[in-house]
């Protein structure tokens, strides 16, 4: 090594994806190990646009894209790589989903951090999950790339054992690495960040009822059973607003939000600011997750850190993360989801002891979960793997 430290290649999803989670992952880890461990370790973060050559097509620009993102997971990127590394001690690829990209590093120093399963659902799960030959081909060869590296490491433990009971990875190469809460998340007040959010919000009464949401609209977010919370809930809060964070709904859940005679009732926010989403959650009553399938649930850590209350889907991965300091129903079950949230509602109306101790302990369980810890336990691993290196 020329510097005396170890090169880790951190291999980032293409900022064309936008998958806002991924971003995050890679952007803090690698500013904390450019803060806290530099002296050790050189950190390269690497991702490229997706060259556009179909895209523009006007036959199907949907197509088009997809093709383009097609040759960039499987044949631009990988070539790439192939050509530089011998540039980078580690390879370090942040999101499961482009585990390809382990087929053309070297074995012993290629490291994966797998999020959740979803990816490879249509292996897994064929019967519920159909796709065609080729999408499961490709699949079967992300998968393989995931077998392939020296070390998998998962968000939670949940992760980790749905991967070791399926006999994906074998015990030995898997490892636990609970992700961080952003430091915009706090309930302290930030004043410009605070009055950029009550701008984004109709209601600019510091008592106003607000459910939050946060998250893309892909269907194991279960978008239906949150819209079908919420219309009941606004027979018993009439004043209550639902925010939803993270973009457009899709057709079919624009549909259902008008058929529920929602429309007036929900506000739709594109994706924010770390310190402005950080005030969002701040400005919300409560905040929901009404998930199917999680690898980690950033946003029940996110909203407890900036003091807001959560309720979630009673899956092991939140159960997990949030501990004691969140409420769960299970996933689907409007009666049982409608009774706690409105429990709840009622208890920051009229109990305010009992509301502020919720309050505390989410936060406490919140400041268990830092990125600092995260680049220090990912650091450890990196060392471990490199008296190993080699092809």
């Amino acid at each position: 090594m020329k510097t005396g430290k170890l090169r880790v290649a951190l291999l980032c999803d293409s900022p064309d994806e936008g998958w806002y989670s991924m971003d995050l992952v890679a952007a803090m880890l690698s500013g904390e190990l450019r803060r806290n461990h530099r002296s050790t370790i050189e950190v390269n973060q690497i991702a490229f646009p997706i060259r556009r050559v179909f895209s523009g097509l006007s036959f199907s620009r949907g197509f088009g894209f997809s093709a383009d993102r097609l040759v960039h997971r499987l044949a631009e990127y990988p070539l790439w790589l192939a050509c530089h590394r011998s540039n980078f001690d580690l390879f370090h690829i942040i999101d499961h989903s482009y585990s390809q990209l382990a087929h053309c590093l070297p074995r012993k120093r290629t490291l994966v951090t797998c999020h959740d399963l979803d990816t490879f659902s249509c292996i897994l799960s064929p019967q519920s999950h159909r796709r065609s030959g080729l999408f499961r081909a490709m699949s079967r060869h992300i998968l393989n790339g995931l077998q392939r590296a020296a070390r998998v490491v998962c968000d939670s433990s949940a992760v980790r054992q749905e991967l070791i009971q399926r006999d994906l990875v074998p015990v030995q190469r898997t490892s636990v690495v609970s992700l961080g809460v952003h430091p915009s998340c706090s309930p302290l007040p930030n004043a410009v960040a605070d009055d950029l959010a009550a701008e984004l919000l109709p209601d600019r009464s510091p008592h106003a009822v607000y459910i939050l949401h946060v998250g893309s609209t892909i269907s194991r977010k279960r978008i239906d059973v949150l819209l079908s919370v919420f219309v009941r809930i606004r027979e018993q809060f009439p004043d209550c607003r639902l925010i939803r964070v993270g973009g457009a709904f899709t057709p079919e859940q624009n549909n259902l939000l008008n058929n529920l005679g929602l429309a007036e009732s929900v506000i739709v926010l594109p994706r924010l600011e770390p310190d402005v989403l950080a005030a969002v959650y701040r400005r919300a009553s409560l905040a929901l997750l009404t998930s199917d399938r999680e690898g980690f649930g950033l946003p029940l850590i996110e909203a407890m850190a900036c003091g807001t209350p959560v309720v979630a889907s009673a899956l092991p991965v939140l159960r997990e993360v949030g501990g004691i300091a969140a409420e769960y129903c299970a996933v689907g079950d409007l009666d049982a989801w409608t009774k706690t949230v409105a429990y709840l509602l009622s208890e920051c109306r009229h109990d305010q002891s009992a509301w502020s101790q919720r309050r505390e302990r989410g936060i406490r369980r919140a400041s268990e979960f830092t990125w600092t810890e995260y680049a220090r336990r990912m650091a450890e691993i990196y060392f471990e793997l490199v008296p190993a290196s080699g092809e």
